[in-house]
């Protein structure tokens, strides 16, 4: 059984993947994963596992925007994760403009990294407004 991860620790890594979403920074996602990590976003979706793939995976969404960021509502630090209540709005490549909603429910380990991201959000509602 795994040791329980200081809460400081977690909301650090959870402060870290929102400021490199904002930051629409591919790399400094990546790097706020463990070197196994994997990312459900969203959860109904096939797991990417591995920093290189949660890279790409964060580069393919960007290019269909000219902003996009994800501002935590409310961030709830409980056992080894949290739970993250989030608002999402961006501007599309053609100028489009997106609002969603999701929560994203994290894991770290206890080096302070990402070990699994589930993201529980509707796609479809953002791509409708495209």
């Amino acid at each position: 059984m795994s040791t329980e991860v200081v809460p400081e620790k977690i909301s650090r890594t959870v402060r870290a993947y929102f400021l490199a979403i904002r930051a629409m920074d591919p790399e400094a996602i990546a790097n706020t994963f463990a070197e196994d990590g994997t990312t459900f976003d969203p959860v109904s979706s096939p797991g990417i596992t591995g920093r290189k793939g949660i890279r790409e995976f964060f580069e393919s969404i960007y290019q269909n925007f000219k902003t996009v960021a994800l501002d935590e509502d409310s961030v709830f630090v409980a056992g080894n994760g949290a739970a993250v209540k989030w608002t999402g709005h961006g501007t599309s490549i053609n100028g489009g403009e997106v609002r969603f909603e999701g929560i994203d429910v994290f894991e770290v380990n206890e080096d302070g990294k990402i070990q699994t991201l589930r993201a529980y959000w509707n796609p479809a509602e953002m791509i409708a407004q495209l």
